[in-house]
């Protein structure tokens, strides 16, 4: 037990620290509340309007793709330090837990984690009406003003 002491004693210390940080910043701040204060900081723009809409799903998404994949590091890292004393089961338990997290990679891909764009031009192969011809804009000399040159500004 005695080993452990300095990390007591250091743990002590930084609830200590932050706690009376806290209660000080409280007790000596300066308390002048104002609107401007107290309203959203927006890296420095004002906001003149409330949002049109709530944040799509796609960013809570992405967002768990982070976690996914920082839990995966996290599980990684040590398998990979003792992967030959574990053997066969180690490494049946990773594929297991890689399996998981592909997965639900997968998962959070299907339901359009990372298709950011407008909701119409997310997928343009579901459009059977779609051509080269419709879609590409031909540049030439039709459409255009007479007596305009090619190449003059």
């Amino acid at each position: 037990m005695a080993q452990y002491l300095p990390l007591l004693v250091m743990l002590i210390l930084a609830i200590l620290f932050a706690g009376l940080s806290i209660v000080a910043s409280k007790l000596l701040g300066p308390k002048r509340p104002t609107l401007a204060k107290s309203a959203p900081y927006e890296c420095g723009i004002v906001p003149d309007h409330e949002p049109a809409e709530r944040f799509p799903v796609r960013f809570y998404l992405v967002a768990m793709i982070f976690i996914v994949f920082d839990i995966e590091i996290i599980f990684l890292f040590p398998w990979a330090v003792i992967f030959r004393e574990l053997g066969a089961f180690g490494l049946w338990a990773m594929l297991i837990f890689a399996a998981g997290v592909f997965e639900s990679f997968v998962y959070l891909i299907g339901n359009g984690a990372l298709n950011w764009g407008p909701a119409k031009a997310l997928n343009p192969l579901t459009d059977p009406g779609r051509t080269t011809s419709s879609t590409v804009r031909r540049v030439g000399s039709e459409g255009r003003p007479v007596g305009v040159e090619q190449g003059a500004a």
